[in-house]
């Protein structure tokens, strides 16, 4: 058991130490090889030929953002009650994860019942 954990943490310590060095190698050539000539005209944004005519930089409300991480949490949700619901045939213990689903649907409930009271979702104002 154990050497099979070395053998883990070795292959992860190798795998994460791999990966920035090939990151860090692609900086360097980068740096090396490549061409930075900025110009007025190549840092002005473009739009499909049309001349910017007004600030691009726009604040958005914060609503499109909570929206989106709710839908996320959702969406998280979701790929934690398959694994559940795939043990579910396989255990004996079917009380427990049964009442556990439930915890976790009630939590996430009371999430989602705290933002309609805060008025996350409402995008008539």
């Amino acid at each position: 058991m154990s050497s099979q954990l070395m053998q883990i943490g070795i292959f992860t310590v190798v795998g994460f130490l791999l990966g920035l060095t090939l990151l860090l190698l692609s900086a360097v050539i980068q740096r090396i090889f490549g061409i930075y000539s900025p110009t007025q005209v190549k840092t002005e944004p473009y739009e499909c030929g049309i001349k910017v005519f007004h600030e691009t930089k726009i604040q958005y409300d914060i609503k499109y953002y909570l929206y989106a991480l709710i839908f996320i949490v959702f969406d998280v949700e979701f790929v934690f009650l398959v694994p559940w619901a795939v043990i579910f045939d396989v255990t004996a213990n079917r009380m427990f994860l049964i009442i556990e689903a439930f915890i976790f649907v009630f939590m996430l409930a009371l999430g989602l019942y705290y933002a309609w009271t805060k008025g996350v979702l409402d995008f008539d104002e």
